[in-house]
């Protein structure tokens, strides 16, 4: 988005878990070195409380979060477009300037694990993965 800072997408299918937990942490870590967006492909209608409660445990905030829908304006201008989970799907657009990337993260409710445990371990992956990313995006590792 601008010369000097660089900006990241994040984006699920409803907008309320995944894609706001991996914006609330990246705006953590980042401490405004990169502008983050979050969207989904088919918002829902409010924020998971789970989700802003387990984040929340690491110092993160994602309570001022509200789902909204892709903005093809947004995909054009970003550096990085993430796509958490298999549920949401991103096509390029024309005139993208920046690159699109899916990370297929932990679903720990296939293993029988639910609940705040479950969601934590979504949020710790989630965390591994935005850590990487900031290193990439800014060639600083993320700050605990």
């Amino acid at each position: 988005m601008s010369a000097t800072t660089p900006s990241v997408l994040f984006v699920c299918a409803k907008n309320g878990g995944k894609s706001q937990m991996a914006a609330a942490l990246m705006d953590k870590h980042a401490a405004g070195a990169v502008e983050v967006h979050s969207a989904g492909t088919r918002p829902g209608k409010q924020i998971n409380a789970l989700s802003a409660e387990v984040v929340a445990e690491v110092g993160a905030d994602m309570s001022h979060g509200r789902p909204k829908p892709v903005d093809p304006e947004l995909l054009r201008s970003v550096d990085r477009v993430v796509v958490l989970g298999n549920e949401a799907e991103v096509e390029p657009v024309e005139g993208m300037a920046g690159t699109v990337e899916t990370w297929h993260t932990d679903e720990p409710s296939e293993r029988g694990i639910e609940g705040a445990e479950r969601m934590r371990l979504v949020r710790d992956d989630i965390d591994a993965r935005v850590r990487r990313l900031l290193g990439e995006l800014t060639g600083v590792p993320g700050r605990r």
